[in-house]
């Protein structure tokens, strides 16, 4: 990542000298690094304010009632998981925490779902088809509030940052169908075997 800030600000100042316009440079630079303070204090206070909420939320047992809601689906998706195993809470509150919008709440629940999965992968290291699945669902997921998005959207001065709505729930429903159905071909595609005999576990 730091190669690529250095390519484009080396760029941005080549561009400059070759136009002319090395006197604008540092002005502009220093009215966006200014521009950027005052949206960062904006978006951080819209974002303490959304996942506040969403933490009152999870408090009161939505992200839970969210996870018994999703087990019956998740069934049927994921039915290499035992229902009673901890892979299937972890996940079921990784996908219910995502769809709320909290945020660094979702991390730790992914992480434990991921290693619960690991343990009901036949080949250890190399990720199962319910691993994938999962990520492709965790990265694609359906979210009813995009937090992050209608704070951008408020520091940047709209005048209806939530109007995105339902756009926002549309797509990421195109997005997490198409990711489930992918994933899903591709499993038949390369269905998983037990290691063969001598192979490593």
């Amino acid at each position: 990542m730091g190669v690529i800030w250095t390519v484009l600000v080396a760029v941005a100042v080549v561009a400059a000298a070759v136009n002319g316009r090395m006197a604008a440079l540092t002005p502009a630079a220093m009215e966006s690094a200014g521009k950027a303070v005052t949206l960062s204090i904006g978006l951080a206070g819209a974002m303490a304010l959304w996942l506040g909420l969403m933490r009152v939320a999870e408090e009161a047992g939505l992200v839970r009632a969210l996870a018994r809601a999703a087990r019956p689906v998740m069934r049927r998706l994921f039915p290499e998981v035992p229902p009673e195993h901890p892979a299937m809470g972890a996940m079921l509150m990784n996908l219910s925490a995502n769809l709320l919008g909290l945020g660094n709440a979702v991390t730790p629940f992914g992480v434990k779902a991921m290693q619960a999965l690991e343990t009901l992968n036949p080949r250890p290291g190399t990720a199962s088809n319910a691993q994938a699945l999962f990520c492709a669902m965790n990265t694609a997921s359906v979210q009813l509030v995009p937090a992050s998005v209608i704070a951008l959207r408020a520091a940047a001065g709209s005048r209806a940052p939530a109007e995105i709505l339902g756009a926002t729930i549309l797509a990421s429903v195109c997005g997490a169908t198409a990711a489930i159905l992918t994933a899903k071909l591709l499993a038949r595609a390369t269905p998983e075997a037990a290691p063969a005999e001598g192979e490593p576990c």
